[in-house]
């Protein structure tokens, strides 16, 4: 049945399934949460400054740590830290759901930030590994029109899950999903790696880049509160 299932031409489609849904996954939980912080800040009583690091501390981690888990995945396989990141984004999504306190909620958020930086670069890497040139294009159409479609629906999706069902539940949402892509992932990805030197952590390099990253996305963040030419950004 297997056999069957996963032959040579079915698999490359597998394999684009599996990533696009964790695509989808990490482009949803940008958006899907920020029409349910009204709901979130009455039921976990939180105040302006961490309910804003319910959405924060999500972006910030997945900038600064997106370009270590590409490193890593080129390094480890790129199958393998997939998986990591999905079972990381999976976890800390129903710890999400079952937070009873801001302390909880963002540790949370933040854990899943870190799954989806090693889930994003993985996702266009396992597509240029899988498919042929000829079928390239095609695949990362779909999986950029995944992104875009996941961003798109967020806060309809959000407004529907927190309105009639309970704001846990858009969190909740992902654990199914996740447990199925990583079955499927397991299944039908092939493991790669990129070959093409000798692979080493670049530890200094990774820490700036970093630092950099994350000076530049929390400035951002924090310019519509402190003011572009405040002493707390300019350090």
């Amino acid at each position: 049945m297997r056999a069957r299932l996963f032959t040579e031409e079915n698999r490359k489609w597998w394999t684009l399934g599996a990533v696009a849904f964790g695509l989808f996954m990490i482009m949803l939980d940008n958006t899907i949460v920020n029409v349910a912080l009204p709901t979130i800040a009455r039921d976990l009583q939180i105040g302006i400054s961490e309910l804003e690091w319910v959405v924060n501390g999500y972006a910030l981690t997945f900038a600064v740590i997106m370009l270590t888990g590409g490193k890593l995945a080129d390094m480890l396989g790129r199958r393998r830290i997939f998986i990591a990141g999905l079972a990381i984004f999976t976890l800390s999504s129903l710890a999400c759901g079952l937070a009873s306190g801001p302390e909880m909620l963002i540790g949370a958020r933040i854990a899943q930030g870190v799954g989806a930086a090693f889930m994003n670069p993985a996702t266009l890497s396992i597509i240029t590994a899988t498919f042929p040139p000829r079928q390239r294009g095609m695949a990362i159409g779909i999986w950029a029109g995944t992104a875009g479609m996941a961003l798109a629906i967020g806060p309809l999706l959000g407004g529907v899950i927190t309105q009639k069902i309970d704001w846990s539940w858009i969190f909740f949402v992902n654990v199914p999903v996740g447990i199925l892509a990583i079955v499927v992932a397991r299944l039908a990805i092939r493991e790669s790696r990129d070959t093409s030197a000798e692979q080493r952590l670049d530890l200094p390099g990774l820490l700036a880049s970093g630092i950099g990253l994350f000076a530049l996305t929390y400035g951002l963040i924090e310019a519509n509160t402190y003011g572009w030419t405040s002493t707390r950004l300019q350090s």
